[in-house]
């Protein structure tokens, strides 16, 4: 028989291999003095918090974000201040009753607690103490009411009230925010004085009536531990610095133009260059929209939208109604928004497909935002195919399943002390057979040709609402000319479904660094028949006499 003798060093690497792609341990855990002070805290409120008569906790989590902030603004050219926040906030979830009917309500379960900063083992749990006595307290007052409420109903609910999940462990590093703050300041200072201090802007100084530059940056390093043998830190950084400027038309119809650079690292953050050229051009179109025409009353008509106004439109009508929310209590409805019964029904035309992917971190060298590896009640994060051929087929999914819905997908997510909620991650829309700009171009001309139409619209970007900011009218000889106070009347769900004649192959990456970070990938989107309408909003009075010079 022959033997096979591994030499010591190829030992002494193999073993070293072994250890360092090991599955973290509790034992691992308990060497992070937040988490170790968490998890003593959690096996004490599992063994004796249960008031005598009364349910016992069947599920308890704990969630402490640590949070570092800084901000600083800019206006007129000059900084107006900066702010440095530290804190740590501990979310507490205690849930009474069982995996099938427990105490949770639509409005969210727990209790909220600032938590200490320095580690102090004791402070930090004499804090989440206080926090799941209360919500202890308020979890038995809601069970009560539910099963009074369930008593009330003829309709039993059609999914369990908490899914079943393995007990998951993992250990990501913890981030820290590294920012020269008074360099930032003078940036921003400096970006929101450009309407001044760049010669090529000196004709339009006059018609600025503010201008204003912020930086926001975060580090938020997350410990999540539960009774299910949970266990879970993770950190992210973001990072945005934004510019806005604003004037009035000779009508007093207020115009607005904004632009915002961010990434999870400073890397993805425009130059100092790119973002002056960016707020530069923002600033000579103000000239251009004040003298803009206004839109007509109303077009009904073929409108083109560019991929970047296109994947605001997806972030507002499709990520929203793709999350499965829990129903009413006594109804048969699976989930509730607007593709609440769109459950293998066609949502989108067939040319289209859907994928929410958190695992996809970066799209040709950009860092996306909506990335992650667990979400925020401890499931690993999954990639889901929601919309195949222009059907939904899926919904994202918390810990709250809905009918034919009863595991978590990783999709849990939740805003700062805030109970988790399905969220995007990275939402991709694809479309077969997508053409490029040009082609979608002359798509557009033979629409209004071959409806005796004199002029259609192009969309190039969309404020708050889906409003337009940058809208042109294209004549059938296609040249463009801006005009202004436009509203788009009817872009909604109905006309995603059965409006669209073609699509972009770009797709434009948006990051949108909200109350959680979400990206959207889309290309541009041509439309067969939507409505151009007169804002008709109020107009102010025009200042009575000029800014200073």
């Amino acid at each position: 028989m022959k033997r096979f003798v591994i030499p010591f060093a190829a030992l002494a690497l193999l073993t070293s291999s072994l250890i360092a792609n090991a599955e973290p341990s509790r034992a691992d855990a308990e060497k992070d003095p937040v988490l170790k002070a968490m998890l003593a805290e959690l096996d004490r409120s599992r063994e004796q918090l249960q008031l005598k008569g009364f349910e016992k906790p069947f599920f308890i989590q704990y969630r402490i974000e640590d949070i570092e902030d800084y901000q600083t603004k800019g206006d007129f050219g000059a900084s107006v201040g900066e702010d440095n926040h530290h804190q740590r906030i501990a979310r507490i979830t205690v849930r009474v009753g069982d995996y099938k009917t427990d105490s949770s309500t639509a409005r969210g379960d727990g209790a909220v607690q600032l938590a200490a900063l320095d580690n102090d083992p004791l402070a930090l749990r004499a804090s989440l103490w206080q926090a799941t006595d209360q919500a202890y307290k308020d979890a038995l007052s809601a069970y009560a009411r539910k099963l009074a409420q369930l008593k009330q109903v003829q309709t039993p609910p059609q999914a369990d009230d908490f899914s079943h999940e393995s007990p998951v462990i993992s250990l990501e590093d913890t981030v820290s925010l590294k920012v020269d703050g008074p360099q930032w300041a003078r940036r921003v200072a400096a970006a929101s004085g450009l309407y001044r201090t760049d010669a090529s802007l000196k004709a339009s100084e006059k018609d600025v009536q503010y201008a204003t530059a912020m930086f926001h940056a975060r580090a938020a390093n997350i410990y999540l531990v539960n009774t299910e043998g949970t266990i879970v830190r993770k950190g992210q950084t973001s990072f945005e610095e934004s510019f806005a400027v604003g004037t009035q038309a000779a009508d007093g119809m207020h115009l607005d133009r904004s632009y915002a650079s961010n990434g999870e690292v400073l890397k993805d953050i425009d130059s100092p260059e790119a973002f002056t050229a960016h707020a530069v051009k923002l600033i000579a179109s103000l000239s251009d929209l004040r003298k803009a025409p206004l839109v007509e009353e109303e077009y009904h008509g073929p409108i083109l939208l560019s991929a970047d106004a296109s994947a605001d439109v997806m972030h507002e009508l499709v990520a929203p109604n793709i999350i499965a929310t829990r129903p009413d209590l006594g109804t048969e409805a699976r989930t509730k928004g607007a593709f609440a019964s769109s459950y293998h029904a066609r949502v989108l035309p067939e040319i289209f497909s859907v994928i929410d992917d958190p695992g996809l971190r970066t799209f040709k060298g950009k860092n996306l935002v909506g990335a992650y590896t667990v979400d925020d009640e401890g499931v690993i994060a999954q990639p889901v195919k929601l919309v195949t051929d222009g059907r939904l087929e899926n919904y994202l999914i918390g810990r709250e399943p809905v009918r034919d819905f009863p595991k978590s997908n990783g999709h849990g997510r939740a805003a700062l002390a805030g109970p988790a909620y399905p969220a995007i991650g990275v939402l991709q829309v694809s479309a077969k057979d997508g053409i490029d700009d040009g082609e979608l171009n002359k798509k557009l001309l033979a629409l209004a040709k071959d409806r005796d139409l004199k002029s259609v619209y192009f969309v190039e970007t969309l404020g708050p609402e889906l409003t337009p900011r940058l809208l042109y009218r294209v004549s059938v000889d296609g040249t463009r000319e801006l005009v202004r106070g436009a509203t788009l009347d009817d872009l909604d769900q109905r006309t995603l479904r059965s409006g669209i004649v073609a699509a972009g192959k770009e797709p434009f990456v948006a990051n949108y660094i909200g109350a959680v970070p979400e990206t959207v990938l889309a290309p541009a989107l041509l439309f067969d028949d939507v409505t151009v309408r007169r804002a008709n909003e109020k107009n102010d009075k025009l200042p009575f006499y000029p800014p200073p010079s």
